[in-house]
């Protein structure tokens, strides 16, 4: 089967690709630096998918598949959540919902430096004494096993396990780290980048014009929400994992019907 050739970069943008489809042809695009996300590689001046969806652009020069799947695929930049499974003297093992583990340098704080490892190496000793310590540097406390952080990924090469990072690029905490109380659950990463858009989702539009909530959204399947109500929690995730199969015209008429007081069930989907 012959694989589709574009003409300029905009060809395939907001269509459906499959594997092998040539979306980007670098020899056209001189002068001109892109980033390519998931679902692309780089083949001499060729760029082509490896898997099945919509390709999708954002400015200024970023390039990526996007479809809806279970199982996420680690991409640099990514902001994802992420659950404490294991630390080490110099790393966390982290739970991406991911192929491989990702790993978070006990430096990758906002703050961290090497001389201040010993600090750090004090504080995990005291997990066996059950004896709770403040990490004046990063502005944190110990990250226990179960502990959910919002993660940048920093490095996702083939073969290697995810780096990951508390920090953006310019090594500030903005709002990475731990994420305290609250209810976490798992969605298609279709879903994460919908509830990510721009415009923002009519979802959580509608949701934010009746309810005070907070919510952190990863581009790995999973979501953060917390309330002053335990109600108000429930009723915006069973909202978010209703909308999934929803177009923005019926998650806002789902919302429409809501009573006042929020306090409708969703089937079997109702949240204890």
């Amino acid at each position: 089967m012959e694989n589709k050739q574009s003409s300029s970069p905009a060809s395939f943008v907001d269509s459906t690709v499959v594997p092998g489809d040539v979306v980007l042809d670098l020899s056209s695009m001189t002068n001109q630096t892109i980033k390519l996300g998931g679902g692309l590689r780089q083949d001499c001046d060729a760029i082509s998918a490896v898997k099945a969806g919509t390709l999708r652009f954002s400015k200024p020069n970023k390039y990526w598949i996007e479809s809806s799947q279970k199982r996420y695929v680690p991409c640099v930049e990514d902001t994802i959540l992420g659950i404490v499974v294991d630390s080490k003297a110099d790393n966390f093992l982290i739970d991406i919902k991911g192929p491989a583990m990702g790993f978070l340098p006990v430096l990758a704080f906002e703050g961290g430096t090497r001389r201040n490892i010993p600090k750090f190496e004090k504080l995990v000793e005291s997990l066996h004494n059950s004896i709770l310590f403040s990490m004046r540097l990063i502005g944190l406390y110990h990250l226990e096993v179960g502990t959910l952080l919002y993660l940048r990924v920093v490095k996702a090469n083939f073969g290697m396990n995810p780096e990951l990072s508390c920090t953006d690029a310019s090594g500030k905490a903005a709002e990475f780290g731990p994420l305290k109380d609250g209810y976490m659950f798992e969605t298609s990463t279709g879903l994460s980048r919908k509830l990510l858009s721009s415009p923002t989702c009519p979802v959580l539009e509608a949701l934010g014009k009746k309810l005070s909530f907070e919510i952190a959204v990863g581009l790995n399947g999973r979501v953060w929400v917390n309330a002053a109500s335990p109600d108000t929690i429930v009723v915006v995730a069973n909202a978010i994992m209703n909308s999934e199969s929803l177009s923005g015209a019926q998650q806002i008429i789902m919302e429409l019907k809501r009573p006042p007081n929020g306090s409708e069930r969703f089937g079997h989907r109702q949240l204890r």
